[in-house]
Parts: structure tokens; C-alpha cells; sequence
């Protein structure tokens, strides 16, 4: 399919490794330039450096994209124009709710609900004005189906998801769709933390406990990041301006629900 993205400017956040990287490969396989951005300036280029030879224009920004200045170099390196936005960032630490003092607590929800806001702030008008506009938000499966130790996770990105609910409303009828990928287990490196976490907590070794993992996915595998690179790219497209407000869980089955 023509996702009618040649040409476009896509910003993708902490998209130098995982799932950001994934998004990036599937834009620009669909037509987009991009700007880049991560903390790992080494692994930042080298990401740039697949993607151009991919034939993307790409423009990094390195930094984290919990800094103000790092958002606003973004946009400027989007030409001040970004016609996608696909919010990421690293979730926190897995950690026991009660080892959570006031001040992880304030990061996490910084890192995770204030600062999307915020790009999204950056962003939004822009797109209005110019009729066409799409945000996708990378958030979690624990926002369905909380997970032991990503408590804070969970948290901040149910109250992002909250937020911009009702923003995507104000925006639909501009063209501007605003919408949230919640991943299951993926192969990324995120996912050798979370063995690690539930191997110290229930005992066991981390092989032991990525069995496990494995196990309870109905698909019986750990998903592969190029298949939500393509939701993301298909979220972007001109045929998804309908959909709005709509959070998609990419898991393997694993979340037992109906709704």
C-alpha cells in the first residue's frame, strides 16, 4: 500500500535503538525524512547513517528529549513544520512501587506524560494550519493490563493517554489525528530488564523467566520491532485520517480482554 507519505517530515523521539528505531525504518521506507534524536550521539549517527543509505534525508538531534531546548532544535530541524510527530521515550527503571520516593515519582511522570505534552504543544498548530497532521504516542500494554514494577509506567502513560483523548477531538476536523501504540514484549533491549526484574523477583534465572514470558504470549513469540515500525507508518498515512483517539495494542493475544 501507498501510505501517501512522500515527502513528509516526520520527527520520531529516542529513535536511535527499539521501537523509535523501528517507527524511523518504516517512515522511510513509506517516503519520509526524518529528524532523529536519542542520548547515544554514537548510536544516534550510526541510525542515521542506515537510514540515509535507505535514501531518507535525516536530520539528528542529540540529547534528551527531556530538555527544552533539545524539543525545540527538533522542530527547527524539522524545517519548523513536522508534518508527523511519533512520541517515545525510555520508560523507568522496573522497580517495587514502594522503593518510589516523591522524586522518581515526578521524573517518571515528567518523563512520560509532561514531556509528549509538551512536543505535542510544539507541534499541534502547525499541523492544523496546514491541514495535515499525525502524532502517534508509544506507550505501553501495562496502560490495558498493568504490569508488577512498571507501576509508574503504567501511570504516566495512562494519564497521557487521558490528556490527549480529548486534544484529539479538538484536531480531527483539521485533518490531525492523534493516536497511541501500546506494545506487548518485543525484542528489544528493554525487554532483557524486564527478565532480569522477574527472575530477581520470583526467584528464578532470566532464562527461566523469558520462557515464561514467551509462554503466556498466544502468538509464541516476543514481537519483532519491524511489525510496530509498520503500524506506526500506517497510523502516519493519508488512509488513517479517520482513526483518531485510539489507542492499539500490539501484543500477540497476550492481553485476555474483549475491549
Amino acid at each position: 500500500m501507498d501510505l501517501r507519505l512522500a515527502r513528509r517530515t516526520a520527527i520520531v523521539c529516542a529513535s536511535s535503538h527499539g521501537l523509535g528505531r523501528a517507527c524511523a525504518t518504516s517512515l522511510t521506507a513509506a517516503g519520509c525524512d526524518l529528524v532523529l534524536n536519542g542520548r547515544d550521539a554514537a548510536a544516534l549517527a550510526a541510525a542515521a547513517a542506515d537510514l540515509r543509505a535507505a535514501g531518507a534525508g535525516v536530520e539528528t538531534v542529540a540529547g534528551d528529549i527531556a530538555d527544552d531546548g533539545v524539543q525545540r532544535a527538533l522542530v527547527d530541524a524539522a524545517g519548523g513544520a513536522p508534518d508527523i510527530l511519533v512520541n517515545n521515550n525510555a520508560g523507568p527503571p522496573l522497580r517495587d512501587f514502594r522503593q518510589l520516593d516523591a522524586e522518581a515519582i515526578h521524573a517518571g511522570l515528567d518523563a512520560n506524560m509532561v514531556v509528549p505534552i509538551r512536543m505535542v504543544q510544539k507541534v499541534i498548530d502547525g499541523m492544523i494550519e496546514r491541514r495535515f497532521g499525525r502524532i502517534v504516542c508509544i506507550t505501553s500494554g501495562s496502560v490495558k493490563s498493568p504490569v508488577a514494577g512498571l507501576d509508574l509506567s503504567s501511570g504516566a502513560r495512562i494519564g497521557l493517554t487521558g490528556f490527549l483523548a480529548g486534544v484529539a477531538r479538538q484536531a480531527a476536523g483539521a485533518n490531525v489525528t492523534i493516536n497511541f501504540l501500546l506494545p506487548g514484549l518485543f525484542a528489544t533491549r528493554r525487554l532483557e530488564g524486564v527478565h532480569a526484574f522477574t527472575a530477581k523477583a520470583q526467584g528464578i534465572s532470566a532464562e527461566e523467566a523469558e520462557r515464561r514470558a514467551r509462554a503466556r504470549i498466544p502468538a509464541g513469540r516476543f514481537g519483532d520491532p519491524a511489525e510496530f515500525g509498520d503500524a506506526c507508518a500506517f497510523l502516519c498515512s493519508a488512509q488513517a485520517g479517520f482513526i483518531t483517539g485510539q489507542s492499539l495494542l500490539i501484543d500477540g493475544g497476550a492481553y485476555p480482554g474483549v475491549l
